[in-house]
């Protein structure tokens, strides 16, 4: 088997993903997955298609990312192997799918509207 890229996107993080076969280790930005993702929740979430599709120590995944926060990044990734893995079985997709793992989560963050504080501040109300 050769190496598998695929894309994952999350607000403003892209993650590219190199999904080979290996022993299970996780490299991001060239930097281990725990030391990358700190928080254990942000760890599981990389993890959950793996675990779920039983491959925890089947592949090895390389992982380049940027933009977006931590929770964007590590979000992004997960779609990124999740895309990878059905790649490789389609039979993956029926356990994965109801887990909403396949889904790109659309939300956005609103821009600013100019004159105002927030995106979603109302304008002042005059009646004259």
């Amino acid at each position: 088997m050769e190496t598998v890229h695929k894309i994952g996107r999350r607000k403003t993080a892209v993650a590219r993903v190199y999904l080979s076969e290996g022993k299970g280790n996780i490299t991001v930005n060239k930097k281990d997955l725990n030391n990358y993702l700190t928080t254990p929740t942000l760890q599981y979430k990389v993890r959950q298609p793996l675990m779920l599709t039983e491959n925890l120590e089947s592949y090895d995944i390389k992982v380049n990312v940027y933009g977006g926060g931590v929770t964007g990044q590590a979000e992004a990734i997960r779609l990124a192997i999740t895309r990878a893995l059905v790649s490789i079985n389609e039979e993956y997709r029926a356990v994965l799918k109801p887990e909403g793992l396949l889904t790109r989560d659309p939300r956005m963050v609103e821009r600013k509207k100019f004159g105002q504080k927030k995106a979603r501040k109302k304008f002042q109300f005059s009646k004259r």
